[in-house]
């Protein structure tokens, strides 16, 4: 099984950037869709970003879209979610998450949490005023 590890969160002010990570442990990422999500308290998780397996189409909440990046790298061994413009209703737990079924598909297919396989234990983003 592939085991997800996020990083890079921390406290910043709005307006800040960040840069979140994600490894995989064990094995390689090239054969897995990534997702970003995140879940404030009191809140269901919801979509932030995605990348399909060949890293070449992204999908984005509307909430993110122009101010975050999902990217992947040459390796495909880690995930990235570039973080702009940050503002406090950005403050959540983000996971990254993989999902390990071969192909293409819609961006709804991306944006739904229960297409994904593999969880991380989620890094803390906490945006003050």
């Amino acid at each position: 099984q592939v085991q997800l590890v996020e990083s890079g969160g921390g406290l910043v002010e709005a307006g800040a950037s960040l840069r979140l990570s994600c490894a995989a442990s064990g094995g390689t990422l090239r054969r897995y869709a990534m997702g970003w999500f995140r879940q404030a308290p009191g809140k269901e998780r919801e979509f932030v970003a995605a990348v399909t397996m060949n890293g070449d189409t992204t999908f984005y909440a509307d909430s993110v879209k122009g101010r975050f990046t999902i990217s992947r790298d040459g390796g495909e061994n880690t995930v990235y979610l570039l973080m702009s413009s940050l503002k406090p209703d950005d403050t959540a737990v983000y996971y990254c998450a993989a999902d390990n079924r071969v192909g293409n598909f819609s961006g709804n297919y991306y944006r739904s949490r229960h297409e994904y396989d593999y969880w991380g234990q989620g890094t803390q983003v906490t945006v003050s005023a």
